[in-house]
């Protein structure tokens, strides 16, 4: 079955850390980029993390650089994203993507900022 499962999110206080997760399945993980998308209430999904397939090459988008860090797990194909110094605005679905031909995304895990 050809799918991306995210966990990790919960709720979290200003200045606390996650590490989200995403297990992949069905696809040769390791040959494909991956991102982290996010969308909070209201708003477009937007990239926020991106990987290349061997893992050399990130991405990040302004409002996460040095706060956000992307990794992979080739081997055992599983999809990170470090999240630092959480702020109220990182409240949000995160979102792991890829495209294989098709458009591959997970379910979602929610991150909730608060104190």
């Amino acid at each position: 079955q050809v799918q991306l499962v995210e966990s990790g999110g919960g709720l979290v206080q200003p200045g606390g850390s996650l590490r989200l997760s995403c297990a992949a399945s069905g696809i040769v993980f390791s040959s494909y980029p991956m991102g982290w998308y996010r969308q909070a209430p209201g708003n477009q999904r937007v990239l926020v993390a991106a990987i290349s397939s061997d893992g050399y090459t990130t991405h990040y988008s302004d409002s996460v650089k040095g706060r956000f860090t992307v990794s992979r797990d080739n081997a055992h194909n599983t999809l990170y994203l470090q999240i630092n110094a959480l702020e109220r605005a990182d409240t949000a679905v995160y979102y792991c993507h890829t495209e294989t031909g098709r458009n591959l995304w997970g379910q979602g895990t929610q991150v909730t900022v608060s104190s």
